[in-house]
């Protein structure tokens, strides 16, 4: 259980710190009111403190007599605001100087500066919000795809929270059942009761395996894919880059081995992101730089979610291709037949065959080829689709679906999986009704650690020490 250590007003930029419309400057506490009062000067002298919850109210910031700006200040009594304490908001014009001048003057006036994510903390430690909702948070900031952001957002209103809470209440029933049972064993039979909580195991292993198993396409969300782009030099992998991104950012000329090493890119593509990496043409060489180059390709290319690997399909295949296609094994590739608006001297049937060939132990080939022109940007579109249905099995829904996107809550996740797979083992060897209670609190407890109702207090200064100052 968590005690506030201190009850300081706080106080900090809550806008990015650069030249802006707009700047606020938040205070948070129960002095909050009281020294917003001091640096306000309202229309006919009003007071703010004497002023109702959820208002706003146009005046001037001032300095011992001195206006330092126009602003409106917002009023929210607690605990009906984000963190459960009485809160000002003042909208200040949003120039560097002003917004830090403003800071200044309430600092000086009694509050005290607040810690990365102090706000939320005590959103939290308030009860405002439980502790996956606090992570959301920094989630919804840092988002950057669309179905990232639905997702935080979904989350932000209590998903995860109210499913962790619902299996962790069947869990505790369980408990007090077989408290109960051996505290009053004349009154409460436990004859079978084995076999029927096995029952209950299955349900929530099977929920909680889902929500597991959702972590995989959580990372996608929430991360991007990582994403490599192979092929021979001058195929066309910088122009394929340059084609997604929209803009020229890679080099592109007539002249093989012009990449040399890695170039990383952050595109969005129908909603998820690629984090991509156009690498040096894969062929013998002896040239020292170039050798090293192709030697990094192979290596971001083993540690990548997806492949593309690019054919120069106006040429026929050679060596370097057929050593190449080895690589795409073990990993989720497409592969693209570019300057498809050039005559052809390659078909897909000859991929297959070359793949088949070269792959004793591959019995089908299950990888998707596409012709398209990076230069006039034929099959571009079909290559972003089917990116997306390769990561995303059917449609992408946030209304009934949780989607993992948090390391720490699949962990949790597994080690309560793992506790209630003890309780299966101890009903199947016959063991005492106590030996199910220990498994089933363990298994409580993982999953408390998710909403913060069972962890350390230095884990959860951790996690709030990652926020943004004024958040």
């Amino acid at each position: 259980m968590f005690y506030k250590s201190e009850k300081d007003t706080i106080a900090a930029i809550s806008t990015a710190v650069s030249d802006s419309g707009i700047g606020i400057v938040r205070i948070s506490g129960e002095k909050a009111i009281e020294i917003a009062d001091k640096v306000y000067l309202g229309k006919n002298n009003k007071r703010l403190i004497s002023q109702r919850t959820h208002t706003i109210h146009y005046g001037y910031i001032v300095d011992n007599g001195t206006i330092i700006d126009e602003v409106l200040v917002m009023i929210m009594k607690g605990p009906k605001s984000f963190t459960g304490e009485d809160t000002i908001e003042i909208n200040c014009h949003g120039g560097v100087y002003v917004v830090n001048r403003v800071l200044e003057i309430v600092i000086r006036n009694g509050a005290r500066p607040a810690e990365p994510g102090e706000f939320t903390k005590r959103a939290f430690l308030n009860g405002r919000i439980d502790l996956s909702q606090a992570e959301a948070v920094i989630d919804v900031i840092q988002s950057e795809n669309e179905y990232a952001l639905q997702s935080s957002v979904n989350q932000l209103r209590g998903s995860i929270k109210n499913k962790i809470s619902d299996v962790r209440k069947k869990i505790l029933y369980q408990t007090a059942f077989i408290e109960s049972a051996l505290d009053d064993p004349e009154h409460i039979s436990v004859d079978g009761y084995g076999e029927q909580l096995k029952e209950v195991l299955l349900e929530l292993m099977g929920e909680i395996q889902k929500m597991i198993d959702s972590a995989s396409d959580g990372k996608v969300i929430k991360e991007g894919i990582q994403t490599v782009i192979l092929g021979k030099p001058n195929v066309g992998k910088s122009s394929l880059l340059n084609a997604l991104i929209g803009e020229d950012r890679a080099i592109v000329t007539d002249i093989a081995g012009t990449t040399r090493d890695v170039l990383q890119e952050h595109i969005r593509l129908k909603g998820i992101s690629l984090n991509i990496m156009d690498t040096a043409g894969i062929r013998k060489t002896d040239d020292v730089i170039e050798k090293i180059g192709v030697d990094k390709a192979i290596n971001h290319a083993k540690e990548s979610d997806l492949i593309i690997y690019i054919v120069d399909s106006s040429i026929p295949l050679d060596s370097n291709e057929f050593n190449t296609l080895q690589l795409l094994k073990e990993k989720k590739s497409i592969i693209l037949l570019n300057k498809s608006d050039l005559t052809s001297a390659v078909q897909i049937d000859d991929i297959v065959t070359e793949y088949l060939v070269h792959n004793d132990n591959v019995e089908e080939f299950n990888i998707p080829v596409i012709e398209i022109s990076a230069k006039t940007g034929q099959g571009i579109e079909e290559l972003e689709q089917t990116i997306r249905d390769m990561f995303y099995h059917g449609k992408i829904s946030f209304n009934s679906e949780i989607y993992i996107t948090n390391m720490r809550h699949k962990k949790a996740l597994m080690q309560a999986y793992e506790s209630l797979a003890k309780v299966m083992q101890s009903i199947d060897l016959m063991m005492p009704e106590d030996f199910y209670s220990i498994d089933l609190m363990d298994a409580y407890e993982s999953l408390g650690s998710i909403i913060g109702e069972s962890m350390g207090e230095d884990l959860v200064n951790e996690i709030f020490s990652k926020f943004c100052m004024g958040k």
